[in-house]
């Protein structure tokens, strides 16, 4: 019995001794553990120094637009009877474009063309009847007729002549006259009518051009070398002269030349005064998202707009564009390079810290320090809002806390 009990307080002595030590294994691991999470950093946080080209810039959001580009309007109104081209198409200057019913502006030409020969033949009637009534209105008979008249009275005087022939003389002589008098007035009539005439004319001649004009312009052709843009009328389509509706007049297609293009955006005021003639530019569309298109600044508006209290400038992009990739109204983002540099260190932004003064410092994971992490001064260059450029203070591959 004695030694059964001996061996019964061994045992619970053992079992003692063994909890006791998981215990206090576990309170090791568990200071241990409390420990580490306080220190260890969460890899999402993390980042590395990188090497890589870095780019400040600013960003001017618009819309494609081709250098030059011209709707097209006819100046006679008919129906379209061709259509020659369709949007896509390239088209040289001069080339037909369409053609309107000629047909009815025909017909006009020829009502034209008659209407001046009869306003000549009335013409040519007018003059002759005042050349006719200017000759009598001379009277080249009436000096004869008075020599016979006096020379009646004369030898009447003398009693060589009866007194009836006196009077038959001066009556011609009478008649002759009130002739005269009469031509006198005709001829300021006729020659009324030679300036009426004159002036039919000149109005059937400018109705004559203008009704061949309008059967010319009835052929549409484009003023310009460039690409259709958009093509606006069908065949049959009524169409509407610009020369009698102006704006208003129907729109046949629009053409431009996109062998340039410009990217138009506004820049902010803060931004406004680091953009330059000729300062070099990226161009990203949504539509070809792996490509940049190199582009230059060509025009700064010199009057900013003032919207929801921001104030910004206008600003045009051109970029040359011989292929065609890039299309009228495409969205596009043109960025204004300030300064570029290649083959630098770099961090992410959200990696900095400035303090009240602005000056800059980092975050290093240091599993030395308290919490883990250590702060050091940073002396940082040029920034793109996304990446700083890393001037000393770490190498390429060393790891950095994003705040």
């Amino acid at each position: 019995m004695n030694n059964n009990h001996k061996n019964g307080r061994k045992r619970r002595r053992k079992i003692l001794y063994i909890v006791g030590g998981v215990v206090l294994v576990a309170g090791i691991a568990g200071t241990a553990l409390a420990l580490k999470s306080k220190t260890e950093i969460d890899p999402s946080k993390l980042a590395k120094v990188e090497r890589g080209n870095l780019t400040r810039s600013v960003v001017a959001t618009g819309k494609i637009e081709p250098l030059a580009k011209v709707e097209i309007k006819s100046k006679a109104s008919g129906i379209v009877k061709q259509i020659f081209v369709d949007y896509g198409d390239r088209v040289k200057q001069g080339q037909i474009l369409a053609e309107l019913d000629k047909e009815e502006l025909a017909a006009r030409v020829r009502e034209a063309r008659a209407t001046l020969l009869a306003s000549q033949a009335a013409q040519e009637a007018a003059q002759a009847t005042f050349e006719r009534n200017k000759v009598e209105a001379e009277g080249p008979d009436l000096p004869f007729l008075k020599s016979d008249m006096d020379r009646a009275r004369q030898l009447h005087s003398e009693g060589l002549i009866a007194k009836p022939v006196i009077e038959n003389s001066e009556k011609a002589y009478q008649l002759a006259l009130n002739r005269q008098m009469a031509a006198h007035r005709t001829v300021a009539v006729s020659r009324a009518e030679v300036s009426r005439a004159r002036a039919q004319i000149a109005q059937a001649q400018a109705s004559l051009e203008r009704a061949e004009e309008d059967l010319r312009n009835s052929t549409i052709t484009s003023p310009m070398d460039g690409l259709v843009l958009s093509r606006d009328v069908e065949v049959g389509d009524a169409v509407s002269s610009i020369l009698v509706l102006g704006s208003q007049a129907t729109l046949v297609m629009t053409l431009g030349d996109v062998s340039e293009v410009y990217v138009k955006g506004k820049v902010d005021e803060a931004d406004v005064s680091k953009v330059y003639f000729g300062q070099p530019a990226r161009i990203a569309v949504e539509s070809l998202k792996d490509k940049k298109f190199e582009g230059k600044v060509t025009k700064i508006s010199p009057l900013g707009v003032e919207k929801d209290n921001v104030t910004t400038f206008e600003v045009k992009v051109s970029i040359r564009n011989p292929s065609g990739e890039l299309k009228a109204n495409m969205s596009a983002n043109a960025e204004i390079i300030l300064e570029e540099k290649k083959n630098v260190l770099m961090i992410p932004e959200v990696a900095v810290i400035y303090d009240k003064d602005r000056k800059t410092s980092i975050e290093i994971p240091d599993p030395k320090a308290e919490k883990g992490r250590r702060k050091i001064t940073a002396k940082l260059g040029i920034s793109n809002g996304v990446k700083t450029e890393l001037l000393e203070g770490l190498k390429e591959g060393d790891q950095v806390i994003m705040q």
